[in-house]
């Protein structure tokens, strides 16, 4: 951490509020195109706590182009599971046999898998290591309280006292971004009555590198293979799969909270018995799910990426990648604009940022809106419809291929970093 009062003499280039992966891959990116840039990075959370986060994260084929490019996916990759296979069922909890209705092989391209599950704090560790060695500054422990605008900058206000100034801030700040509420940018937002279940499970047998997302009647049940650990599961192997466990949130809070054995026989019903004897390897957690989208993603001399521009369900996966997407298009813009000698901070060039993105995210965001709506209910004309259509897909490799490359975040606009190019 760095010392914050040598830091508020700091004139900055650009200043990141939120470090998290995005904000930190944000961070990276700019500094790495553009070493004359002075960049900082300012978070609400106290040091350390980035190390406690358990949960792993599905990161698609273009986002670890980008971390390839970044340079940190060597450090990465050790850690990562590949996922080589993608099943999906729909039925009931209480079915004896879940028929498979759709499969997806997990390439890209020969030898480059569609997605791999990679460990938050791997993640979070790799890209802040690069941050250090870039000399980007990381202040932990202390929130933005404040920003004003002047002229050709943003005067930003901390919790602690401290006063910074930069051409451009950068608000990754998590779904609930208080500047994203400072800028008066408004959102449109309503709650799933669903929240989501996570937690690590260590089974007897290999999981092979398949995922499964079973469509269940309160929500998604998703199993996503991990690299194996070194405490051991039920078979001593090692063999571990993360949970993302959808219930009504009512129904949730009570399995979280409740009696272990009854968390584990529920979790079983879901699971099944295909890995063998199974146990729960962490604490297990609930959030609640809903949908928020930023009416604007930029406003004067400040940028919205990652969840604090939009929270998706996680139905599809595909959280963090939005992130990334934000963060790629964000540094190709402000890189640009900046080997012309345009005024990174103004809106004009910040706007193109946002045309970039935000037709792609709200996109996303009904997607997967309406995919919830259509899988997690027990209509019985819903349950033929959704199931045929599932059937016509897997007979359909085309537009299986066209879905994995859309899985992937490697569409027609993909830009430079999540290429694996440099900007």
């Amino acid at each position: 951490m760095v010392d914050r009062k040598a830091n508020a003499k700091t004139s900055l280039d650009v200043l990141v509020a939120g470090a998290g992966y995005v904000g930190l891959a944000a961070a990276v990116s700019l500094k790495q195109a553009r070493p004359s840039l002075a960049i900082a990075i300012v978070d609400a959370a106290p040091a350390g706590v980035w190390q406690k986060d358990g949960r792993a994260s599905a990161v698609a084929a273009a986002a670890c182009r980008m971390l390839d490019q970044l340079g940190v996916w060597a450090e990465i990759a050790p850690e990562a599971q590949a996922i080589t296979e993608m099943i999906v069922t729909d039925s009931r909890t209480a079915d004896p046999v879940r028929p498979v209705f759709l499969t997806f092989d997990g390439e890209v391209a020969p030898g480059e898998p569609f997605a791999h599950m990679v460990a938050n704090r791997d993640l979070n560790g790799a890209l802040r290591g690069s941050a250090e060695k870039l000399g980007i500054d990381i202040i932990e422990g202390v929130a933005v309280s404040a920003f004003d605008l002047s002229g050709a900058g943003v005067t930003v206000h901390l919790a602690d006292g401290a006063t910074l100034k930069a051409r451009l801030l950068i608000a990754a700040d998590g779904v609930n971004s208080k500047l994203r509420d400072m800028a008066g940018i408004k959102t449109v937002k309503w709650e799933y009555g669903q929240s989501g279940i996570v937690c690590t499970v260590a089974h007897e047998r290999p999981h092979n590198g398949s995922a499964e997302e079973h469509f269940l009647p309160a929500g998604p049940f998703a199993t996503l293979p991990l690299k194996p650990g070194k405490d051991g599961g039920p078979g001593e192997e090692g063999n571990r799969s993360s949970i993302v466990w959808v219930e009504r949130t009512e129904d949730a809070q009570k399995l979280v909270d409740g009696d272990d054995l009854v968390f584990e026989h529920e979790l079983e019903l879901r699971f099944g018995l295909k890995l063998g004897e199974i146990r729960v390897a962490d604490k297990p957690r609930a959030w609640p799910l809903g949908l928020t989208l930023a009416r604007a993603f930029v406003a004067p001399r400040i940028a919205l990426v990652g969840d604090a521009a939009h929270g998706i369900h996680p139905i599809a996966g595909q959280g963090l990648n939005l992130g990334f997407k934000d963060v790629a298009a964000l540094a190709e813009v402000v890189v640009e604009a900046d080997r012309l000698g345009q005024d990174i901070g103004a809106l004009d060039v910040l706007e193109r940022y946002q045309q970039w993105r935000r037709f792609d995210t709200v996109r996303m965001g009904v997607t997967t809106d309406v995919l919830n709506r259509l899988f997690s209910n027990d209509i019985g004309p819903l349950r033929a419809v959704r199931d045929i259509g599932l059937g016509l897909v897997e007979r359909m490799p085309r537009l299986k291929d066209f879905f994995i490359r859309q899985a992937s975040g490697l569409s027609s606009d993909t830009p430079r970093l999540l290429k694996g190019e440099a900007i």
